[in-house]
């Protein structure tokens, strides 16, 4: 609950940030957005590989059973020891990428080769903001140290930086080049100031983790040996991230639609499946080194449960009303209704996504948990391979948003296969009330989006009668979509409860801080 509510902040700052830029920069009527946009990824796909994805999944429980065996002065020697070496690869990858980005832009963005200015501006902008790679890396891995203690807020916090930050930047300037390369100097003092937080909070925390010189200790090799394989699979399922922008780098504006749909449908990734797998991995370790297999099973059935029942009804209202949420946020400025609607299309093919999405932060841990980085990979190659060859038929044939579908259906893959390795394992598989109360929150949420999908039926007529009601930049689109969100978010517990999909014990039981070894929940918990 913690790390949600602050990620909930962040994204909220992050929107804030979003329409700065998509005001300043625009989507299809300016290159700006695409060259910032293609800037701001590039970094952060090595971040996902090395810092956020193989890194932390080999050194969390890794740490965690070091705090438990040995104490926190050898933990800290491992964490510290950890953070050189990440450091230093990072620190390789930026000096590497600062110097070949003329070049690297051809692999990046092949299509900006046809406007010389938007080339130019892309390799400058990745220049400037690839520094913010060794930062996020450091905080990222800090954060795991905090973690691992059961402190969650600083982690979860951070990132609210990027978004003042960006903020502070883009605000003041004049033309969208200005806010593009303003807003990329911005990313970088973010980054900074990220890293430093995190610093402050590991040692407030009462870690010692002193920065050093990196050495390959026999601790270091070994969790080396355990993130390869989570690079590689990391590394895969970002290349369909990279093909889906050599792709739309054919077509001006498509990076920035694609981009602003990232804010909405990674929104219950972050505030559920990234929130929930955080405080899912320190327990589930401890339970898989106690050799527990009910904790590590009841642990799993109430993240999965949970997380649904927060999931299921996000999806439900990205699948049923995607333009009107489109429209209503972000056509103003640069960015125009032909934006709205291409974005919307993608966003559709996203929303029934985001489940599969939040089971695979879940699935993952259970494998991590044990150690287990070469079986994720395995599947992720499988399903990169089909997000590629699926991606680039239907591009052709739809347009953008077949790349969104291309992505939803190669994570459904990927979390179908890792369930079923677990299920085969006898490490995992959904109790029968688990089960149960899944298809439960699936028909509230269904009943959801047919009630979502009528109000954006009708949308026009809402617009209309709430027009009166405008109040300076709030006009009758906007308030439409807060008034039908609002009534939404208050139906849907109505709905969730009346189904049995979740009580509200279970929900209060979920949701309660635990030190040390989680007891056991009431008898009627999944």
């Amino acid at each position: 609950m913690i790390y949600s509510a602050f990620t909930l902040v962040s994204r909220l700052a992050g929107f804030a940030r979003d329409l700065a830029v998509s005001y300043s920069m625009g989507a299809s009527a300016t290159f700006a957005a695409d060259a910032f946009n293609t800037a701001f990824a590039f970094p952060n796909l090595f971040r996902r590989i090395f810092a956020e994805g193989a890194f932390a999944a080999a050194f969390v429980p890794a740490y965690s059973r070091s705090l438990e065996k040995d104490g926190e002065e050898i933990a800290d020697v491992l964490a510290a020891d950890a953070m050189a070496t990440l450091a230093a690869a990072t620190l390789l990858i930026t000096v590497v990428a600062e110097l070949t980005m003329p070049w690297l832009m051809y692999a990046i963005a092949p299509g900006f080769a046809a406007n010389p200015e938007k080339f130019k501006l892309a390799v400058l902008l990745t220049q400037i903001t690839m520094p913010y790679l060794p930062c996020m890396a450091i905080y990222a891995h800090l954060s795991g140290v905090l973690n691992a203690r059961n402190r969650f807020v600083l982690s979860a916090a951070a990132p609210i930086l990027l978004n003042i930050w960006t903020l502070v930047t883009v605000l003041p300037t004049h033309t969208p080049v200005d806010a593009a390369k303003w807003a990329s100097i911005g990313v970088v003092i973010a980054g900074v100031s990220q890293a430093g937080l995190l610093w402050w909070g590991v040692n407030k925390a009462g870690a010692k983790v002193h920065l050093r010189w990196p050495r390959l200790t026999p601790e270091i090799k070994h969790l080396i040996a355990l993130a390869i394989p989570g690079a590689i699979g990391a590394s895969a399922s970002q290349i369909n991230i990279f093909v889906s922008g050599i792709l739309v780098s054919q077509v001006n504006g498509a990076r920035s639609w694609l981009a602003y749909c990232d804010r909405l449908y990674q929104l219950p990734q972050g505030l559920v499946g990234v929130a929930i797998g955080v405080a899912l991995l320190p327990r589930l370790s401890r339970a898989v080194q106690a050799d527990d297999r009910h904790a590590a099973s009841s642990a799993m059935d109430e993240a999965i449960v949970f997380s649904m029942a927060l999931t299921l009804p996000a999806a439900a209202a990205l699948v049923s009303i995607p333009f009107f949420i489109i429209d209503a946020l972000y056509t103003r400025g640069a960015f125009t209704t032909a934006d709205a609607h291409q974005t919307a299309a993608a966003l559709l093919h996203y929303g029934w996504g985001v489940p599969a999405f939040v089971l695979a932060q879940l699935f993952s841990r259970a494998f991590f948990a044990r150690q287990d980085t070469r079986t994720p990979m395995r599947y992720a190659l499988v399903a990169v391979a089909v997000n590629v060859v699926l991606g680039v038929s239907l591009f052709h044939f739809i347009g953008v948003p077949g790349i969104a579908a291309a992505t939803a259906f190669a994570w459904w893959l990927n979390v179908v296969m890792m369930g079923a390795a677990l299920a085969r394992r006898g490490h995992y598989r959904p109790s029968p009330r688990a089960v149960s109360k899944l298809i439960r929150i699936l028909a509230a949420s269904v009943a959801l989006g047919l009630l979502l999908g009528a109000a954006s039926h009708f949308r026009d007529v809402i617009s209309g009668l709430l027009a009166p009601l405008s109040v300076g930049p709030l006009h009758g689109k906007e308030i439409a979509i807060a008034v039908v969100v609002v009534l939404g978010a208050a139906l849907y517990p109505a709905l969730l409860f009346a189904s049995g999909g979740l009580t509200l014990a279970e929900a209060r039981y979920a949701l309660r801080r635990r030190r040390g070894d989680p007891p056991e929940g009431p008898a009627d918990l999944p």
